[in-house]
C-alpha cells in the first residue's frame, strides 16, 4: 500500500508593463537549488551547535546528540514535524513578518504547477502555497498571483515561430479549470491582481475568451527568441494586458534535482533514504507538486525585503506518518 508525503519548501530569492525587464541572472532552478542546499547546511550547523551548546550546560558530552550517516546531525534535530508534514528545515515562524505595515509593500508571488502532479489536485496546491506565503510574510492578501503551468515556453529561431510554438502548448481546458481556482482568490479579496507566464498571442486571445476575470499581467521569458513576438504586444496593448518579461526556468523543480537535494550523495541533507549510500531516511518515490516564488517589494523605496520559495511533493510509498514534507529557508 502507497502512502503519500507532501513536502513544501521556502527559500528567498532575487527577483516588472508595455515590457519591463526586471534584474537579476540565474535562473529559478539554479537560484532556487543553491539557496536551498546552503540553507540547510546552515540549519544543521545552527541547531547542532544549539543541541551542543544545551548538552554542555546540563552536564552532557557535546557528542551525545543524535547523528545520521555522513556526519550530518539527524534529521529530527534540524528538521520539525507538524503533524504529518515534516518542514525542512525547521521554520522559526515567531521571526517571520515584514517589518513594516503590508500597506507598503507590493507581494508578487507565481505559483509554478509541475507536470508531474495530477491537475485535479491544484486547488489545494494553491491553498497549500499560499498560505505559506501568507505566514511567512505575516499578510492576510497578496497584490499579484501570477499562475505558471506546464509545458509553456518560447522558443524558436525567431520570435514568430517561438509565438506559433507556443500556440500548440499546454492545455487550454486544465488551465481555464485551474484559473477559476485562482478567480474565487480574486473575488475574496485574498489576491488582488491575477496574472499568467509564457502565453503567446494565440493562447492568450482563447484564454481570454474563457474566463471571468482577465489576468492583469503576461509574464513571458523570451531568453532563446530574444524579441516579445510583435502579435502578442499587440494583443497585450489592445486588451490591456500588461507584458513583463522575467528569467524564470519553466522546469523550476524537476524530480531528480529533488532527490539529490534530501538524498545521502555529495550535499544531500540527508532526509531520504539511500541504499547505496547506506543511509537512513524517508523512501519511496518523491514527485514534485508546486514552487511558489514570492517576493515583497518597498513601494516607496523600490527595495526588495523578503523574497523567497516555497515548494510541495510528495514521497509515494512512504512511512503513514509522513503525510507531507515542507522545506523553507531565506536568502537575503
Amino acid at each position: 500500500m502507497k502512502h503519500a508525503a507532501d513536502w513544501y519548501p521556502r527559500n528567498i530569492v532575487s527577483g516588472g508593463p508595455s515590457i519591463i525587464r526586471k534584474p537579476g541572472a540565474f535562473r529559478s532552478n539554479l537560484e532556487l537549488t543553491n539557496s536551498l542546499r546552503s540553507n540547510f547546511l546552515a540549519a544543521q550547523q545552527d541547531y547542532a551547535s544549539a543541541l551542543s551548546q544545551t548538552a554542555d550546560d546540563n552536564g552532557h558530552s557535546a557528542y551525545d546528540e543524535p547523528r545520521s550517516t555522513g556526519g550530518r546531525p539527524a534529521p529530527e534535530v534540524w528538521t520539525q514535524r507538524d503533524g504529518a508534514v515534516l518542514y525542512i528545515p525547521r521554520i522559526n515562524w515567531d521571526a517571520a513578518g515584514l517589518q513594516e505595515d503590508a500597506d507598503q509593500y507590493e507581494i508578487t508571488v507565481k505559483i509554478f504547477f509541475l507536470a508531474t502532479a495530477p491537475v485535479h489536485q491544484r486547488a489545494r496546491y494553491t491553498m497549500e502555497a499560499l498560505a505559506l506565503v501568507q505566514k511567512e510574510l505575516g499578510v492576510s492578501a497578496v497584490d499579484l498571483l501570477i499562475a505558471s503551468f506546464p509545458g509553456l515556453a518560447f522558443e524558436g529561431d525567431c520570435e514568430w515561430e517561438a509565438d506559433k510554438k507556443n500556440a500548440l502548448q499546454g492545455n487550454l481546458d486544465e488551465e481555464v479549470s485551474t484559473w477559476a481556482v485562482l478567480e474565487a482568490l480574486h473575488k475574496q479579496g485574498v489576491v488582488k491582481g491575477l496574472g499568467v507566464a509564457e502565453f503567446g498571442s494565440e493562447k492568450l486571445s482563447k484564454f481570454l475568451a474563457k474566463v471571468s476575470v482577465r489576468p492583469d499581467v503576461d509574464q513571458i521569458n523570451v531568453r532563446d527568441c530574444c524579441n516579445v513576438p510583435p502579435p502578442l504586444m499587440e494583443l497585450a496593448k489592445k486588451e490591456g494586458v500588461e507584458l513583463t518579461v522575467h528569467s524564470d526556468c519553466s522546469d523550476v523543480l524537476p524530480p531528480g534535482t529533488l532527490r539529490s537535494l534530501l538524498g545521502h550523495g555529495f550535499q544531500g541533507a540527508g532526509i531520504l533514504a539511500d541504499l547505496e549510500e547506506d543511509g537512513e531516511g524517508l523512501e519511496g518515490d518523491l514527485v514534485p507538486q508546486w514552487v511558489v516564488k514570492y517576493t515583497a517589494l518597498v513601494k516607496d523605496r523600490g527595495v526588495i525585503e523578503n523574497k523567497g520559495y516555497f515548494a510541495g511533493a510528495e514521497i509515494l510509498g512512504s512511512q503513514p506518518t509522513t503525510s507531507g514534507i515542507g522545506i523553507g529557508n531565506g536568502v537575503a
